[in-house]
């Protein structure tokens, strides 16, 4: 690609200004405010690329399940270089941070590297959010993807260096027809996919019973797809690796949160700022986010989500594939969208990667 192309496309964002780079080191320190930045793409993944496997969360304690990640990996067509510290362990970490930090600051590095993905979710990225080279991922942009834990990193990433990152299944994930067939479209075909639940899966029901989409305030908006986890993000508050929400479509999801704390973590949202700038919401999959035992007279989910995303009078619909679910979307973190939250549906308006 010439140096002109890449800097058309890298200028699609938002036309909003760079700010000056971080000074040279392992771990530069981070913008305390950094501003929208402009627009960074990857080049997009092809077979025969090397994938540099990291475990900046959970360690992974048995061997079948990470050579099961690899051959995984080497079936989507690519080579699979292991981290350093990929087997490590430090409580139930893999590794102590410096070493999970050190392994994707050095695949960043490593020129014969394409990408990056982990191997599993679970927590400790936060631990090393601030312990990674963002001059160096600036200077040398590659494909990022993770999710659940990973929500830190891939907008802490997109905030400090304005790379799309993407919220996609991690190696361990179970890469199923649908996910594989997203994950291709988007980062290896650098397709600009509408983004739709299945319809018609009735199975031996009436009608459609599951992965159906639910509109809460119908209407198109366009912004900068920010989000993930809802639990994860929200930990972000008041840091420089919280995303900037100001005209932003915000998606979430989570699993295994009693209802009370889904709306505790939505109102640190709120609280801090974030959903009164809001362009949009989409709700994905609250995986057993139930009420608990013993919890007489809780809320429910719809009626938590409609006092928190309803006064916004933007936007929102529920149901989206993405989350805590075997068959999941890629999202670009940071790319400009479209949503009809009316359809249910995300458009791509650039592809997510050069």
């Amino acid at each position: 690609m010439t140096v002109q192309r890449r800097q058309f496309v890298q200028s699609l964002s938002l036309g909003v200004a760079a700010v000056g780079s971080s000074a040279n080191g392992t771990a530069p320190a981070p913008s305390p405010q950094p501003s929208v930045r402009p627009i960074l793409l990857a080049r997009r993944l092809r077979a025969g690329d090397t994938l540099g496997l990291v475990s900046p969360a959970n360690a992974t304690f048995e061997r079948e399940p990470l050579q099961i990640a690899v051959e995984a990996l080497q079936a989507l067509g690519f080579k699979v270089k292991l981290g350093a510290h990929v087997r490590a362990r430090y409580g139930h970490f893999g590794g102590t941070d410096t070493q999970r930090a050190s392994d994707i600051n050095t695949f960043f590095a490593d020129d014969e590297v394409a990408g990056l993905i982990a191997v599993t979710g679970g927590s400790g990225c936060n631990r090393i959010i601030d312990k990674l080279d963002y001059a160096l991922i600036r200077a040398k942009p590659k494909f990022f993807g993770g999710f659940s834990d990973l929500t830190a990193l891939v907008n802490g990433i997109q905030r400090q260096t304005g790379l799309v990152t993407f919220h996609c299944p991690v190696a361990e994930s179970e890469w199923n027809d649908f996910s594989v067939a997203h994950f291709k479209n988007m980062v290896m075909q650098a397709q600009t996919p509408l983004l739709r639940n299945p319809t018609g899966e009735r199975g031996d029901n009436l009608v459609q019973t599951q992965d159906r989409i639910s509109t809460l305030r119908p209407g198109k908006a366009r912004g900068r797809l920010v989000g993930g986890n809802l639990s994860v993000l929200a930990s972000l508050a008041g840091s420089a690796y919280m995303p900037d929400f100001r005209g932003s479509l915000l998606f979430l999801e989570d699993i295994n949160e009693y209802i009370y704390r889904v709306d505790r973590l939505l109102s640190t949202l709120r609280l801090c700022g974030a959903l009164s700038q809001l362009a949009g919401v989409v709700l994905g999959k609250f995986t057993k986010c139930e009420p608990g035992d013993g919890r007489f007279g809780t809320l429910t989910l719809d009626e938590v989500f409609d006092d928190y995303f309803l006064p916004l009078n933007v936007p929102v619909f529920r149901g989206a594939m993405i989350g805590h679910i075997k068959r999941k979307f890629t999202i670009p973190v940071g790319l400009e969208v479209e949503m009809d939250a009316g359809a249910g549906t995300l458009q791509l308006l650039h592809p997510a990667v050069l």
